[in-house]
C-alpha cells in the first residue's frame, strides 16, 4: 500500500498508476478512491498518470477523531501533490471531493494545477442561509447525522437508492453498484463520516471558487437528489471565471459511475481542448 504521512501523523492511502499528465481524483462522502475505478482505468489506458487518495477517515486512511474538516482535507491533498511533486495536474472532484478541490485551490493556489473538474459537487454552499436561499435546510443534514448514528450500515444501504436515481420509476438497479458503495462506506470511520456531514454541508466555498484561474469543467445532473443542481453546479458556474458547464438531463448524483463512458469522454474532450489552448 502507498501512503503519505501528514504533519499531524495521519496516514493517507493513495493509488498512483501509469505515466503522463497527472489526474488527481477526490472522492465523495463517505467513499474511497475505489469510487473512481472506471475513470482511473479509462484515463490510465489513454496515457495519463492517474492518482486517487482515500480522504482521512475514509477507506484505507487513518480513522481520525479530529481534523475532519475542509481545510484539513485540502491540506492533505496539498501534501500528496507536493510529496509526488505533481505539476500541470488535472484535479477532478465528485461531491465532497469537489469541495476538497475548491478549498485546495483556495488555500494553495494553482501553481501545480492545469485544469479542474467539479462533478455533482457541493460548492458553493449546500446549507440554506439568508444569502443562499436555494440551499437545503439544516434539518436535512441533522437527519443524515441521526440516521448515521441510529444504524450506519442500513443508512448506507438506503442512501444508494437516491444516490443513483434507483428510486425513480423505471430505473434499472445494479445491486453490485449498491454493494460497492456500501462496502466503501463501511471501510471508513464513523466519527470522520459524522463530522464530514458538517464539513460538506456548511462550508462556504464562494471565495475559493473566485480564485480559480484555470480551465474548469462543471458537470451535474439535473435530477441530483443528493446535491441539488440549483444551489451547486449552476451557481458555481457563475462564480468560476470562464467555467464550462454541462447539465445532464435526468441524471442522478452518482451518474459518473452509471454513465461512466459518457462522463469520461466529455472530460477527455475538455482536457484535449484545454491542452490545445495552453500550447
Amino acid at each position: 500500500m502507498s501512503t503519505i504521512t501528514t504533519k499531524d501523523g495521519v496516514q493517507i492511502f493513495y493509488k498512483d498508476w501509469g505515466t503522463g499528465q497527472p489526474i488527481v481524483f477526490s472522492h465523495g462522502w463517505p467513499l474511497s478512491a475505489d469510487d473512481w475505478d472506471a475513470q482511473m482505468l479509462f484515463f490510465g489506458q489513454r496515457g495519463f498518470r492517474v492518482i486517487a487518495l482515500d480522504r482521512r477517515g475514509h477507506g484505507r486512511s487513518t480513522q481520525t477523531w479530529d481534523g475532519n474538516d475542509m481545510d484539513t482535507y485540502a491540506d492533505d491533498l496539498a501534501a500528496l501533490t507536493e510529496k509526488l511533486d505533481l505539476k500541470n495536474a488535472i484535479h477532478v472532484g465528485h461531491s465532497t471531493g469537489g469541495g476538497e478541490v475548491a478549498r485546495y485551490i483556495g488555500r494553495h493556489g494553482t501553481k501545480r494545477v492545469a485544469t479542474a473538474v467539479l462533478i455533482s459537487s457541493v460548492p458553493p454552499l449546500m446549507l440554506k442561509t439568508d444569502k443562499n436561499p436555494a440551499g437545503l435546510p439544516l434539518s436535512v443534514f441533522d437527519g443524515l447525522r441521526a440516521a448515521l448514528v441510529a444504524n450506519r450500515a442500513q443508512f448506507y444501504k438506503d442512501i444508494t437508492l437516491p444516490f443513483y436515481g434507483y428510486n425513480r420509476p423505471g430505473a434499472t438497479i445494479s445491486e453490485g453498484i449498491r454493494e460497492h458503495w456500501w462496502y466503501q462506506g463501511m471501510m471508513g470511520g464513523v466519527k470522520p463520516h459524522y463530522d464530514s456531514i458538517k464539513a460538506f454541508s456548511e462550508t462556504d466555498f464562494t471565495e475559493d471558487l473566485k480564485k480559480f484561474d484555470i480551465p474548469t469543467l462543471i458537470l451535474h445532473g439535473d435530477d441530483d437528489q443528493i446535491v441539488p443542481i440549483a444551489a451547486s453546479g449552476l451557481l458555481s458556474a457563475k462564480i468560476v471565471k470562464n467555467a464550462t458547464l454541462k447539465v445532464y438531463p435526468g441524471y442522478p448524483h452518482g451518474a459518473f459511475t452509471i454513465h461512466a463512458e459518457e462522463f469520461n469522454n466529455d472530460m477527455l474532450t475538455f482536457f484535449k481542448k484545454a491542452e490545445r489552448l495552453a500550447a
